[in-house]
């Protein structure tokens, strides 16, 4: 971005006085991105989440398909988990396409949009300030800042990571638009707001942003006998602050849009019911926890347990105290060290995430600081440098402190990424630094059962439905924990429960599902059959449940409707077991040439046939 002058079509003062040649600029960014690349890598080895990641990906029927002209419609048109988010669905299904089912291939797009993200971080406050080194030190920040490896080790999070990427293409547009104003200048800017929006809305205080920014560093409405730039050049007067802001009036539009579908989307999402007061409470508390999380980034949590109404009161009107103390600090001293903007870039950009809305059971997350932590990033960075130019600190002692604090920064996202190399390590480590943390004792349950350790997940589930006991992701997955261990009526009775207490499709669907197969095993056929057409209602893409239908038809000796369905349940979702079952009914049917293309398909997607051979035989002995 350049700042905006007098004379609208010239550089800014400072250009001529400091150049970054354009070679040293494009090994800086070099550097940087393979900085994060490296540092990153370990997370494009880690499986999908088991939180999210299913709902957002291979579980999902839409996405899974690749980008047909039918997931595009769709994604336009859903509101799946309680969200209007089109690119990012787009962006998911670009992933199916490209790289099939594979995490890695989601894991490393998510990386190198971080590594993009960080890249124009560094041009973008170069280009607005002239600084090179303090621009690069917040380039860095964001960059190896553990508490943003949430926001990119978690696919699911592709909308954070996606909709940063356009928000800062749409900050680097307004820098070009302020330094000559046009209507084609205004649309770029535009286009790239909508894009953000369109993948995640936690850009919606962009236009409040971009006032900041005209503030500083772009000084667009500054006086020449008031405030000069960072390398002390004058600044000419530039637009009034009603002009500036009439001129975001369509973008305050678009964030009020944006904000009326988001509200419609999250009708129906799960929402602690809590008074104005506690909501306050916690947000105060969680301004200043992310402030500390900055400063020492450690206990860093995948899920941080709401404190609902036992919400400490002394605790947060300190936090409420610190917060007022640090705005005063930064009001005060605005003119001399006009970074300080960054702290009010902090508290604006954070509003949408803070809880005032309160949706969810997380009383903070470290994936919504992505955005709101660029402003601490900036104070750091450009107040230790300050404090270097007064103090008349020696060159060598400041390059080793700053030596000390990437190499330490560097090890703690190591040791952070690491944390998500599996989905046990992840939730036991989270299980640690938190209390009484319901959802974590479930995800870590289900991730026990995933690795065949059924009898150490039952205490986590127990927990968490004493915890919660309106827990139905508990009860769901106990009732799986029953009908693997052949106790099939008691997992009908759990599922059950599961579809009587939520909304949430996914988790009904699949305890529909698990209930046909419970029934199927028990021969109570007609019974199955219902649950297999509940869960097509609410996902009419199911595979498992066509299969089910498969298997009941072909129980009942209806071999002609059993292909069918096999011959569906494939096609929605190959497997080696669904191939498998195909080429049975195939053999029976009289088809043997096509049996053997089923078997030959089915063989080259398992590394171990003779296992699924197994379950194959196993459900058709029923």
């Amino acid at each position: 971005m350049d700042r905006l002058e007098s004379k609208p079509d010239q550089r800014p003062a400072y250009a001529h006085n400091f150049q970054v040649p354009q070679k040293g600029r494009l090994i800086l960014c070099l550097l940087l991105a393979l900085a994060t690349l490296a540092l990153y890598n370990p997370a494009t080895r880690a499986p999908f989440l088991n939180y999210d990641d299913p709902a957002y990906t291979i579980g999902n029927p839409h996405v899974r398909v690749g980008l047909s002209w039918n997931t595009v419609v769709w994604a336009f048109r859903t509101f799946e988990l309680s969200d209007w988010k089109p690119i990012t669905w787009l962006s998911h299904a670009f992933d199916c396409q490209v790289f099939g089912l594979s995490p890695a291939g989601p894991h490393t797009v998510n990386v190198l949009l971080h590594a993009a993200n960080a890249t124009l971080l560094f041009l973008i406050l170069e280009s607005a300030t002239g600084l090179v080194g303090r621009s690069l030190a917040v380039a860095v920040l964001f960059a190896l800042h553990p508490i943003n490896v949430e926001s990119v080790a978690w696919i699911a999070e592709r909308k954070t990571v996606l909709s940063m990427f356009f928000f800062l293409i749409a900050l680097a547009a307004y820098g070009w638009y302020a330094r000559r104003p046009s209507v084609g200048r205004y649309l770029a800017v535009t286009m790239a707001y909508v894009l953000s929006l369109m993948t995640k809305a936690q850009g919606i205080t962009f236009p409040f942003a971009l006032l900041l920014l005209d503030y500083w560093p772009l000084y667009r409405f500054a006086r020449a006998d008031e405030t000069r730039n960072d390398l002390g050049a004058a600044i000419a007067r530039g637009p009034s602050v009603w002009s500036l802001i009439g001129e975001k009036v369509p973008w305050f539009a678009l964030s009020a849009a944006s904000a009326i579908i988001t509200t419609k989307a999250e009708v129906g999402a799960y929402q602690l019911k809590l008074p104005l007061w506690a909501r306050l409470a916690n947000a105060a508390l969680a301004y200043v926890k992310y402030l500390g999380k900055t400063l020492w980034p450690v206990n860093l949590a995948l899920v941080y347990p709401h404190p609902g109404l036992a919400i400490s009161i002394p605790r947060a009107g300190l936090a409420a105290l610190v917060i007022i103390v640090l705005t005063a600090l930064a009001v005060t001293v605005r003119q001399r060290r006009p970074f300080f903007v960054g702290w009010f870039w902090f508290l604006g950009t954070l509003v949408p995430m803070i809880g005032l809305v309160q949706i969810g059971v997380h009383g903070m997350a470290d994936r919504y600081g992505y955005i709101p932590l660029l402003g601490i990033f900036v104070v750091l960075c450009w107040g230790a440098a300050d404090l270097v130019k007064t103090c008349r600190i020696p060159t060598a002692a400041t390059a080793l402190a700053a030596a000390a604090v990437l190499m330490t920064l560097g090890m703690a996202l190591h040791r952070q990424v690491n944390f998500w190399s599996n989905n046990v390590t992840l939730w036991a480590h989270t299980l640690e630094i938190t209390d009484e943390n319901y959802m974590a004792e479930d995800n870590l349950a289900g991730a026990l059962i995933a690795n065949n350790r059924l009898d150490e997940a039952v205490p986590h589930l127990e927990r968490a439905l004493f915890l919660q006991p309106d827990d139905v992701s508990a009860a769901y997955n106990i009732a799986t924990y029953h009908q693997i261990r052949g106790n099939y009526q008691a997992a009908i009775d759990g599922y059950a429960r599961v579809w009587l207490y939520t909304d949430d499709r996914s988790l009904v669907v699949k305890a529909r599902v698990n209930s046909g197969y419970a029934r199927y095993w028990l021969k109570q056929y007609d019974q199955a059959r219902q649950d297999f057409a509940a869960a097509l209602q609410q996902q009419p893409g199911n595979s498992d449940a066509y299969r089910g239908f498969g298997l009941l038809a072909q129980a009942t000796g209806d071999i002609t409707q059993a292909t069918k369905d096999y011959e569906q349940s494939v096609e929605l979702q190959p497997t080696s077991v669904g191939y498998l079952l195909l080429a049975n009914a195939l053999e029976i049917g009289g088809q043997p040439g096509a049996a053997r293309a089923a078997e030959l398909q089915a063989a080259g997607m398992t590394p171990d046939l003779n296992h699924d051979l197994a379950t194959v035989r196993r459900l058709l002995a029923n």
